[in-house]
């Protein structure tokens, strides 16, 4: 699982900072999460292939979070994509790009596909036999979702020294690796324990931007193995959260505590702070394992 932060900070874009976009490559999916302005020209800048991009998650429908989201349309569209789309994303957002394309006369010559989204509890908006993603509900001005990635629990992997001494047959093999009991060329059962070992444990990520501090969130995200939290302000500037609805460092370090986060990533910084060790600083005082998102830094786990 790879993660690579497009753009972390908050409002507008600046000459060295873009707005939140970022790229989750797991199990053999690019997942495009927001689509900041900038996002395409980062997307280059990195060498992500814009055809192995088939998902894009929209948090809600504030600006920094989506405004570049129909230039990268249209520049699919020019490059002569064929292969579907699917966006999903708050209701509303299909409404505004189609009338783009239709003011523009520019329909894409690939099937578009919104998924538009209204719940206000965590449902499971994609799942194929090696993912699942659940919207997590946000607490924010407007409709907002996160979203939690989950591998599914991988197949069970193969003993070749206790496979070969049982005298398994290889046609029995993928029964194995299902965690299925064989027999071997005796006729004798086998259990599956001897056999096998267990699959590496499924990993998840959580992104949840924007959002106030919301412990409604905590038991979708309970054991997530990677949290990347909002970290908007300071602690010291915690007055202007509560209004605008963010989080501080500190309050997002409190929600990877509860929630038994095993990594936890900041971004979403306003611009008025200089020094972004200060969020590292400030949220390590209650939960160790913190990282800092900065544009165009790779996380792998």
């Amino acid at each position: 699982m790879k993660l690579t932060i497009l753009g972390c900070h908050s409002a507008t874009p600046r000459t060295n900072t873009n707005p939140t976009s970022q790229v989750l490559e797991i199990n053999n999916h690019i997942f495009l999460i927001d689509c900041g302005e900038g996002t395409q020209v980062e997307l280059r800048r990195h060498k992500i292939k814009f055809n192995r991009i088939k998902h894009i998650f929209i948090s809600h429908l504030h600006g920094d979070h989506c405004f570049g989201l129909v230039g990268l349309i249209s520049t699919f569209r020019l490059l002569t994509r064929e292969a579907d789309l699917h966006i999903y994303a708050p209701k509303g957002l299909k409404e505004v790009i189609t009338l783009q394309m239709k003011l523009a006369e520019s329909w894409t010559n690939y099937k578009l596909i919104f998924h538009e989204l209204a719940s206000t509890t965590s449902e499971l908006i994609f799942e194929d036999e090696k993912v699942e993603v659940y919207t997590i509900p946000l607490d924010h001005r407007i409709y907002t979702n996160g979203f939690l990635f989950k591998e599914k629990e991988g197949e069970r992997k193969l003993d070749m020294n206790a496979v070969l001494n049982a005298d398994i047959d290889v046609a029995y093999y993928r029964k194995l690796k299902q965690g299925f009991d064989v027999e071997d060329k005796h006729g004798n059962l086998v259990k599956n324990e001897i056999l096998t070992k267990s699959a590496n444990p499924p990993k998840s990520y959580a992104f949840c931007s924007d959002t106030a501090y919301n412990e409604a969130m905590l038991p979708i995200i309970k054991d997530v193995d990677v949290l990347y939290h909002e970290s908007t302000f300071l602690d010291k500037n915690e007055k202007l959260a509560a209004p605008t609805k963010h989080s501080t460092a500190k309050q997002a370090a409190s929600i990877a505590k509860q929630a038994n986060a095993n990594t936890l990533i900041l971004g979403h910084y306003s611009t008025r702070y200089n020094d972004l060790n200060l969020f590292k600083e400030e949220a390590s005082e209650i939960f160790e394992n913190v990282e800092l998102a900065k544009d165009g830094k790779s996380f792998e786990f």
